[in-house]
């Protein structure tokens, strides 16, 4: 098997990489990126002549389709929408499966903050998606589409739930990379870069769909806040979480839902400072005049904030999950529950995110290159992975560490 991680001298994709290359079935790990220096370093320290740096421009779809056809699955570990679409583009045209951690759902791509997406001529934005799916099928390619922590192990535990009731009602996902709680004290907005920040920001100023009443409904971003307690594995802290567009896949996938909703887990407090920057409108898009000059109020508040929020010597992070699932079984009013607390390995050298995010998608890879997903067009990771593979998938998450506690309680 060879895979192709492209984005793989990144944070999450060298964590990608490094796993795929530990495994005997895996020949070959392509990694591609612009900066020939930046693979060469990755490369030394996964320290495996399985990986092969290949700098090329993603964005030129000639010669990245030449090397498409070299490889069996391809993995996106990029954060922003120009280059994850054209890359998608290019692999269901040259008939390679591919996987991309980005939680859009592309039957119908994010129409809000496109981050340059480049339509083909003639086409909107509803018809590329359709075109991307019927591509797919056409070509046989498997195009798993948000596979990684949050899109990926959320879709993945809450499609789990679903299928354990006779009938669903609701569902929510609560997820996110936190600052270790020492870490949080020291950062703006009790938070620390563990993901591209301007997508993180994103997510806060966009429009997006969730269930309520049965019905798909469009609500601003950080909605329906609230704190929770979150204690297993020995932890008890306290939480909070607010509305995201991190699975909007369900809405197609699971139209039975009566209620659903992916919130975005941080420390308390954080969300008010969000709320401050919005309400000064340094979250804006919109340029703005300053002193002659045009300026863009969040391109300027991501110069002056980004350096703030990068980690310092020492300091490291958490992923949290805790999934919640309604509905009934045999009759009975069922809650099914799904509960990660993840820490950063500082003795391989991965962050937290890396590892929840990375390794996810670097199993599904495998399952992919093994033919075991057998769905074409456009798959969602809730059903993608189920079954006997669910199974193989978390035991896989465990000898790497990844625990994930599933409760299934009777309701009164």
């Amino acid at each position: 098997m060879k895979v192709l991680v492209f984005g793989g001298s990144g944070g999450i994709g060298s964590a990608v990489a490094w796993d795929l290359a530990q495994d005997s079935d895996v020949k070959a790990v392509g990694i591609v990126g612009r900066r020939k220096e930046a693979l060469e370093k990755t490369k030394e320290r996964i320290g495996s002549d399985k990986v092969i740096p290949q700098p090329l421009d993603i964005l030129n779809r000639e010669e990245i389709k030449k090397l498409m056809g070299l490889y069996d699955v391809g993995i996106i570990a990029l954060p922003d929408r120009r280059t994850s679409y054209s890359l998608i583009h290019s692999a269901v045209e040259s008939g390679l499966d591919v996987i991309d951690m980005l939680e859009e759902y592309h039957y119908r791509p994010d129409a809000y903050e496109t981050e340059g997406l480049m339509l083909p001529e003639g086409m909107s934005l509803n018809e590329y998606g359709d075109w991307i799916h019927e591509t797919a099928i056409k070509n046989g390619v498997t195009f798993v589409d948000g596979m990684g922590f949050a899109p990926g192990l959320s879709n993945v535990t809450v499609g789990e739930g679903i299928r354990k009731l006779d009938q669903v009602e609701t569902a929510v996902a609560r997820v996110g990379g936190v600052p270790s709680k020492e870490a949080a004290q020291k950062h703006p907005l009790r938070y620390m870069i563990t993901w591209a920040f301007e997508h993180v920001l994103r997510e806060y100023m966009v429009k997006l769909n969730v269930v309520k009443g049965g019905e798909v409904v469009e609500v601003d971003a950080l909605i329906d806040r609230e704190r929770f307690q979150f204690d297993k594995f020995g932890v008890d802290e306290e939480l909070e979480c607010a509305v995201t567009p991190g699975m909007p896949s369900f809405i197609f996938t699971r139209t039975e839902l009566k209620e659903f909703a992916e919130k975005t887990v941080r420390w308390p407090t954080h969300f008010d400072g969000v709320d401050t920057l919005k309400e000064c409108g340094l979250l804006d898009l919109d340029p703005v005049d300053f002193e002659g000059q045009k300026i863009v109020p969040r391109e300027f508040l991501l110069s002056m904030i980004t350096p703030r929020l990068k980690p310092q010597e020492g300091e490291t992070d958490v992923c949290v999950m805790y999934n919640t699932v309604t509905g009934t079984k045999d009759g009975k009013k069922v809650r099914v529950e799904y509960f990660m607390w993840d820490e950063a390995d500082t003795e391989l050298g991965f962050s937290s995110m890396q590892r929840v995010t990375g390794f996810p998608c670097a199993i599904t890879a495998r399952f992919l290159g093994r033919g075991e997903i057998k769905e074409k067009g456009i798959v969602a990771p809730e059903d993608a992975i189920n079954g006997d593979m669910y199974d193989e998938f978390m035991a896989e998450l465990a000898k790497r560490n990844i625990n994930i506690l599933e409760e299934v309680t009777e309701m009164e």
